[in-house]
Order: C-alpha cells, then structure tokens, then sequence
C-alpha cells in the first residue's frame, strides 16, 4: 500500500506512532462484535463486507483510510491510537495495550510492584501494634493527593514543597516524582475541599438524621470577628461524625448577626432538619437563638422540637465557674507560682532543680509547667505538677541559698503545701469532668446531669472545708452554678431526657438525684415535669414518623462495624449511684 493512503491521529500533543503519512478519513465505531464493517461510500471498491470477529473492537474505535481499509484503532479509555493494518501490524499492539491500559478498569496492572507492611491504627489501643501487607506502585496522581492531605492534616504552609530539605528526602525516597509547586499544592487542596462538600452534602441530602451544630465566636488581634459553625451526626455505620462547615467573618458579635450567618450557613448546606444549637453564654447568643427558633419554624419545625432547641455549652460554663474561684485563692497559689517561675527562668537553676530531682529520686515526667492566668487547666497543671515536685523544692531550698533570699517571705512552707493539695483536689474534678464532656469520638449528653450532681456533691464537701480560702473558693463555685444549673425549669431538659434514655439508669436514678439536689419537694415535681415532657416529645416524633415505624426494627441492632470508644467507657461511677446502692443494701 503507497504511504500517502495512511491516516495520521494527534491524541492530547502525543507524536504519531506510525511514520507513514495519511490523511483524515472517516471513523467507524463498532457497537459490538457482530457489526458488519462498511466500506465508506465513493470508495469506488466492491468488497464483501466482513464481520468483526475480535472481541477486541469491543474497546476501540476503528479508523479508515480513504479506501476503507482498516489502518488504526484509537482506544476508549485512554484515547491512544495505535496501527493495526492486517498486512503490516495486526491487532498485537492494540491487544497489548487493551491489557495494560491503566484506564480501562477491566484490565489487570502488569507492572511490577512493591510489598510494603502498613500499620493499622486502630481506635482502642493495644499492646501489640498490627499491620496489613500489601502492593505498592508508582502513581503520580495518588503521591500528588496524598501530598496535599499531608499539609491538611499537619497543617503545612504551601511553601513546604520548595524547602531544599523537603526535595532532597523526596529525591531519594522517590526520585520518580515530579514535585509540585506551591500554586499547584494550594489548587490540589482546594480541589480536596470542594469534593468532600461535595460528598457532604449529598451526605445530608440523602439522609434524614438529625444535625446537631456548635458554635463558637471570637475576635482576632487584628479586631476582626469570625464564626466557626460545626456540624455533629450519626453516619450509616452509627458512628459520631464531627465536621466544620463553616468558617466566617461576621460583621459583630449581636444576636441577630450571628443568627444571620447560621442561617445562610445551613441554606447553603440545605441542612433544616436541626437538633440542637449549642453556643456559650453570652446574652447576644441568647438573642442570636432567639432569632433563629423563628427561622426554623418558617421551615416547618414542629413547636416542640424548637423548645429544646438551645443548649448551653457546660464546659463554658464550668469554665466561668473555675476561674470565679481561683479569685478567691490564698496567697499559696501565687507563692506557687513564684517558686515555679524562680526555678524556670534560669537555665542554670532548671538544671539543678534536674539534679537534685535525680538525686532523690523524682520521676522525670513530673516536670514543672508555668500556667497562664487566663487558662485554669494549665493552672491545675502547674500545682499538680509542683506537687509531685514537694520533696525536691524543700532540698532544693536547703542546697540553693538565693532560692531563700530572693524569694523571702514567698517561700513555700507547709501551710501552702497543703492547700496546694486542696485545690489540686478540687481543681482535678473540674479537669477531669471538662475531658469527658468535651469528648468528640462518644456520646457525652447521657453522662451530663450525671456529671452535674457529682459536682454538686464535690462543692458541697468543699463548702465545709476549716480553711476559709477553701470554704470561699467552693461557695463562689456553688453559686455561679446555680446561675446555670440551681433551677432545673431554666434547664434544656434534653439533659434530662438522655439521662433517662441510657439504658443503664432510665428512671431509676433520676427522681433520688433531684431529690438530693434540690430538696425533696422540688425533686417530686421536677420529676413529673421532665415525664410530662419526654411523653410530649416522644408523641411528637411518634406523628412525624408513623409510616417508617415498620421498617425501624432493623436498627435496633448493632450494626457492623460499630466502634465502641474506651474513653467512655471509663467514665468513674457516679457518686449519686454509689449513694442509692448503698442506701437500698441497707435497707435490705
């Protein structure tokens, strides 16, 4: 055949892969492999037509030349155009590539490949880390995403791909990657943001779980606003899911601002179907909620729902109620904080405070941590950690002279060491309860009333205490409590009703913490408030969701899958229940 009858095809700027010159002719594209081939018509030829036996044609396209003989075929996946004329080539080249083309999700990768071992994390510790083995090739694209992810989750400037460090280990460990620029990283991570909007929004599209969002207020050192909006649900695996979807200027922090910017977050996600809105407790919030009840009635909320639909945060409010105590410390806490202030601000003095720490035998992990005034828990570190530190701040007074002399009457005795001890005390019930509430991987709002009365019973113990800084501390404590938590009515009884929900306390528990709380009178009638209340709403769901009620039961059982989280499981037994076993052992 002359070389002026093959056709030339241009894929993506790839060279040609035959040499022969050719010009454009027409494309045929076969459906299956019984399709009889045509000859193109003004061909001026009489052939008898021949059927596609090869079921190769099933994945390409077929090219002609102006004779209407077979020349090329031009792959479906890839769009690579290979030579296949009966007389020169064959279907050899095109069968190769139909088994190798990395496109085509039906053919196998031949390519040689790589076993690497994998460490599992899993969500519960073990002792003995586990694995999996598996296959590892090159992939330009998978290296380029999983770069991008990296500087998400470690939270790596973009400049991170043009530091020399970063290039030399990649030039060792895979010198086959082409490296990124900058613009390219930031175009990569944005690209990851608007697909997993993506997926989340079809995410809440498609289901019909109820959203509970979080939200926080702050202002920058520039004195510019921002709101951060969260999102927490149940996915189909029944795990606790935590997202961000929003993350904006806000014009100020009044309520109906705030109440703006909810709202255009959640029409944006097409998010209505809301459980609660939980804010701190400042009034603008308080008016922002408000605002936003209304809204959620325009779009069809039931008036029983929205009730319950502002929830205070209780780690704030704890927050208010730390530090409100702390202005009530003695002189012990700043003496404490001096000694460890003196020690720390000398390189020199850190050392040998080191040394004679070793020398007595003081654990190295009992270091010592300056707080910040603003912070309470770090407050609570320091005297943790400055008590661990007793033995070595008395010999280290005894070794050091200028210890005593700079410090003079702030030196630590025995008094302050006691009541360093006190406040560690009181101080870790607080830390300690701010943890489990603030846990994002478990459900926490079972455990909050719980927490609550256990923290009652603390203050009151505190209350009684003979030294006065003490008994003040633990009454300023109790009352900005009260503010929050004295009144019960004042409550979202959505603690109340998850309380009676866990199916290891329902009522049982209940009607004796109220009683304890908020005398006996009172307890009675909270009781059959909170009952009235939970038959209310459960009436509610019962008219909502009539017609899904036969198809629920499934539900009910564990689901595959399902992650049980060894934080709460840890949570101490509570102080109330421990009270009420022991009052019925007793009354046999």
């Amino acid at each position: 055949m002359d070389g002026q009858d093959c056709v030339s095809m241009h894929v993506s700027g790839e060279p040609p892969l035959s040499r022969e010159p050719a010009v454009e002719a027409p494309i045929v594209e076969n459906a299956d492999t019984t399709q009889q081939t045509n000859i193109p018509v003004g061909s001026g030829q009489k052939r008898k037509q021949v059927e596609s036996r090869s079921k190769i044609w099933e994945h390409f396209v077929k090219i002609f030349d102006e004779k209407g003989v077979l020349v090329k075929g031009k792959c479906i996946y890839c769009a690579r155009v290979y030579c296949c004329h009966s007389k020169k080539h064959g279907t050899s080249s095109i069968r190769n590539h139909m088994l190798s083309c990395l496109k085509n999700t039906h053919s196998k990768d031949t390519r040689q490949v790589l076993l690497t071992y994998q460490p599992i994390t899993a969500a519960i510790p073990t002792e003995e880390p586990t694995g999996v083995l598996g296959t590892w090739v090159f992939d330009q694209t998978a290296i380029r995403r999983a770069l991008a992810e990296m500087h998400i989750i470690d939270e790596l400037p973009f400049r991170f791909v043009d530091r020399q460090g970063f290039r030399k280990f990649m030039s060792i460990a895979c010198p086959r990657f082409k490296i990124p620029s900058r613009w390219t990283i930031a175009r990569d991570i944005y690209q990851i943001y608007l697909d997993e909007k993506l997926n989340l929004k079809r995410l809440f599209r498609e289901t019909t779980q109820r959203v509970s969002i979080t939200t926080d207020t702050w202002t920058s050192v520039q004195r510019i606003n921002y709101m951060c909006i969260t999102a927490h649900y149940i996915d189909h695996q029944w795990k606790l899911q935590k997202k961000i979807i929003s993350f904006v200027q806000v014009t100020s922090h009044k309520g109906e601002y705030i109440a703006k910017a909810l709202e255009n977050c959640l029409l944006e996600w097409g998010l209505k179907n809301i459980f609660t809105v939980t804010v701190d407790n400042a009034s603008s919030n308080d008016t922002a909620v408000g605002f936003f009840k209304k809204k959620l009635l325009s779009w069809g909320a039931s008036s029983v729902k929205v009730q319950y639909l502002h929830m205070r945060c209780i780690a704030h409010i704890l927050n208010l109620a730390v530090q409100d105590g702390l202005k009530q410390a003695d002189t012990s806490l700043s003496r404490v904080r001096g000694a460890v202030k003196y020690v720390r601000n000398s390189p020199a003095r850190l050392q040998k405070f080191k040394d004679i720490s070793d020398l007595i035998g003081v654990e190295a992990k009992c270091g010592l941590h300056l707080d910040v005034p603003t912070r309470w828990n770090s407050t609570y570190l320091m005297l943790k950690s400055a008590l661990c530190n007793e033995k070595v701040f008395e010999a280290y007074e005894e070794n050091v002279s200028s210890y005593s002399v700079d410090l003079g009457l702030d030196t630590l005795d025995t008094m302050d060491w006691i009541s360093c001890e006190s406040m560690v005390t009181v101080l870790q019930n607080f830390y300690e309860m701010t943890l489990r509430i603030s846990g994002s991987l478990y459900v926490t709002s079972n455990t909050f009333f719980s927490e609550v009365s256990d923290l009652f019973l603390v203050l009151q113990d505190l209350m009684k205490s003979d030294r006065p800084s003490t008994s003040s501390m633990g009454s300023t404590m109790k009352s900005k409590l009260d503010k929050y938590w004295g009144d019960p009515e004042k409550m979202n009884f959505l603690i109340f009703f998850a309380n009676v929900l866990d199916p290891r306390d329902k009522f049982e528990y209940l009607p004796f913490q109220l009683n304890a709380l908020y005398t006996e009178k009172k307890g009675e009638k909270f009781f059959e408030s909170i009952k009235v209340a939970l038959t209310e709403l459960f009436s509610d769901y019962v008219s909502n969701y009539t017609d899904c009620v036969g198809g629920s039961s499934e539900s009910s059982s564990t689901p595959a899958g399902l992650v049980i989280y060894e934080e709460e499981s840890a949570r101490p037994v509570s102080k109330f229940k421990a009270q009420l076993k022991k009052q019925k052992l007793e009354s046999g």
